[in-house]
Order: structure tokens, then sequence, then C-alpha cells
């Protein structure tokens, strides 16, 4: 018998009849004798129609006050859909039972709407898990010391699962989403796409780094701290498909090396668009100028990706980075009252029409040259790099925002990621 954890994201919970399925296929595996804890998301839409709602009644700058109402306002949706599941898990004749992040408890920062978990208490989960209860756990909240409601951000529901299967020593969790396993770029985008049967931490980390949306960044995070075995697979596979086959199928995502992976120099292509760009022109080419510009930008909680400070010229020089888009204008604003009239600087500008393309790879590590030819095809499709960022396994470019599918496509032929591994 092994412990393991379901998370099902808001397009599988997006009706009763897939919310019907859904119970039923973790009755198979309970039906199996695993101890099963599900962590369902929101139901598809709903935090978004509830988001819409607060936005209509708001005014003014959002502060801490708001943002706590929002999370009281966005954690309910989850709070549905767990109690939906729990009802229908009990129809198809299981004893189970659903709680609330708060009542678990998974305890966070409080950090409202970009909250970070600190711990989990699972005394609770595991008495019911003893009694043969199946349990289902609200995804995307949890609660800080003062008894606040807390969520996580966007896809947050990913992070809970991995947190809960940490804190649990599950044996494995798998993320059932509306794709079957993570692919060597979107296939939205590039046709030829290919679906991996394995992918190594580090280069799902960068993935969910550089703007892959299959899995949130925290929750991969979380996966490698505490060596959490993960697989993503599809929810829309049969429900009654057989368990060893559902067992092996998706994409798992290991923790060591195999001889396989070194044969692929990359092994997929990640892009982003939701970046902005920001440069603060003519500023002091002098130490400590770089912590005045990002420093105020990270107490407003404001994540900062591309870095690129330009050559000095007459003891002056520019500095550049991104955003997410959502932060820019909050950004430029507060470079402008409080960094722009104390630095000297003679301008801020900014472009939110770019995007991020990367290439990652981690056999990128034992071969030479793997950058040179990702600008290349770039200069050969017409496409001019603005900014420049490396790691031991990836190579990310900033570019004009209209040419970002043209490049995906062009650096996924160039790096035979159409060809299946031999």
């Amino acid at each position: 018998m092994a412990l393991i954890v379901h998370k099902y994201g808001g397009t599988s919970m997006g009706s009763t009849e897939r919310i019907r399925n859904v119970a039923k296929r973790v009755a198979k595996w309970a039906r199996a004798g695993h101890q099963m804890v599900v962590v369902p998301s929101a139901m598809s839409g709903e935090t978004n129609r509830l988001l819409g709602l607060a936005k209509e009644l708001a005014s003014g700058t959002p502060d801490d006050d708001h943002n706590r109402e929002l999370d009281m306002l966005a954690s309910t949706g989850e709070q549905a859909s767990s109690a939906l599941l729990a009802i229908a898990l009990q129809s198809e004749g299981l004893q189970a039972v659903s709680y609330a992040g708060w009542q678990v408890q998974v305890k966070t920062d409080s950090a409202f709407t970009k909250a970070r978990i600190e711990r989990i208490d699972d005394e609770r989960v595991r008495a019911d898990l003893d009694a043969g209860k199946v349990v289902v756990i609200t995804g995307f909240q949890g609660v800080d010391d003062a008894g606040n409601i807390t969520t996580l951000g966007r896809g947050g529901s990913d992070t809970s699962a991995v947190a809960i299967a940490a804190a649990m020593k599950a044996n494995e969790c798998l993320i059932y989403t509306d794709v079957d396993g993570v692919y060597t770029t979107d296939p939205r985008v590039e046709p030829d796409a290919r679906r991996l049967a394995t992918v190594s931490f580090e280069e799902m980390l960068e993935m969910a780094s550089l703007g892959s949306k299959v899995l949130q960044i925290r929750s991969v995070e979380f996966a490698g701290k505490y060596k959490v075995p993960l697989r993503v697979l599809s929810s829309f596979t049969p429900w009654d498909i057989d368990i060893n086959e559902e067992a092996k199928s998706g994409t798992l995502i290991t923790f060591e090396e195999d001889e396989n992976m070194e044969q692929a120099v990359v092994s997929g292509i990640a892009f982003n668009r939701d970046e902005a760009k920001i440069s603060v022109l003519g500023v002091p080419d002098k130490p400590g100028i770089a912590y005045h510009i990002l420093g105020a930008v990270a107490d407003a909680n404001i994540e900062v990706d591309v870095i690129i400070q330009n050559l000095s010229k007459d003891g002056r020089t520019d500095f550049s980075f991104t955003v997410h888009r959502n932060d820019y204008a909050k950004a430029v604003d507060l470079l402008k009252a409080k960094v722009l009239p104390t630095l000297g600087a003679a301008d801020i500008v900014g472009d939110t029409k770019i995007c991020k393309v990367s290439i990652v790879g981690i056999g990128m590590r034992s071969h030479v040259g793997v950058a040179s030819k990702m600008f290349r095809v770039l200069s050969e499709e017409g496409i001019n790099i603005q900014m420049i960022s490396t790691s031991e396994i990836k190579t990310s470019v900033v570019i004009d925002e209209k040419y970002m599918e043209l490049a995906v496509r062009a650096l996924h032929k160039a790096f035979d990621l159409d060809q299946s591994a031999s």
C-alpha cells in the first residue's frame, strides 16, 4: 500500500461530469489499496469570475487590506471544488472528507496573493487516512500565523500538492492536467513538439521558471528540495484505464540523470510572453547602483528576471531588467517616484512588447557552441536579440514579441527536437 497524492487542475474539475470522472479515477486508486490525498483546483474559470467581481467593486491602488480580501474571496473556489469532489467520492461508496487549507493546517507567511508555504500540520490528515478515508485538501491556499486566509498565486495548487506530498512523505505525486505530459515546446506553437517520457528535475525547474505553464515553479522547487517523485499526466484519459498503465504514463520528473538524457543537448524550448523590459538610462556608473535600483523593486515584492548593464561612457551607464508584465506599471511608477529623483538618472523607459525564448538541456554542460548556434539561427531568421541570460543548462534571449513563434519553431527544428530520441 502506497500513499499517493493526486492533483487535478481547473479544467479537470470544470463540470459536475468531470468531477464525477475524477472521483471514479481516485476511487480506482483507493480500491487498489492506496491511501489517497487529492488536491483539486477551483473549477475552470471560477477564480477569474470571482476576481472580476472584485475588480468591478474596487477603487484606488491595492494595499494589504485589499489583498487580504482578495485572498478571502479567491480561496472559496477551491473550497467549492473540494467539497463537490468529496461528495462525488462518497457517491462512489468511499469514505471521503474535504478540508480547507486553514483546517489542515497549511501554514504560510502573510504575503497576501503571493504567500509561501512554511510548514504543514498533517496529523489530522494521517488520522483520516488510517481510518480508511480519502482526504481532499484545497489547493492554492493556506493560513498565516494571525489566522488570515492566504493564497499562493496563480498555479498555487501545484505547489500545495507537492508540499503536502513532501510533508507526508508520499510515494508519488501525480499532477493531472489537460495535457498528457511535458513537451519539447508548446504544441500549439510547434505542431511537431514531442512528449518527453522523462525530464530531469533541473530541466523542469528551468522550463517552469522560463515560462512553461505545465507546472508552477514553486512546485518544482518543492519537489527538488524534498525529492518528491513527480509525474505529469492527463486527466482526460478514460478513468478506467489500467492502473499500471496509468502509473507509467505522462512525463516522469527524475532526480537522477541516465545515459539516455545525455544524448539530447537541448531537451526543450521554453518561452514567456508575460515579460516587460524597463531601462534606467544615464545612471552614474559607481558601486551600489544595481542595489539602489533593484532593492527598491524587491521591497515592493516585484520579481526581476533578466538583468543587463551597458558599458560605461563618460561615467554613466544604462541599466535594464525585465519584470512580469502585470508588475510593469507598478515598477515604473516606483522608480520614477523613489529612484529617479535620488539617483540622478536621465530617464526611465520601457517596452511591454517583448518576450523571452530559451533553450534548456542538461546536455549543454558537456557540449560547446550551443549558445552560438542559437544566436546564429535567430540571426538567419532576422531576429534581433535585446538581452541574453545564461546558466549551466539554459540560454535565454529577450526579443520582440512578434517574432516569438518564428523563433520557437526555428530553434525546435535546428536542435532536432522534432526527432525521436534514439
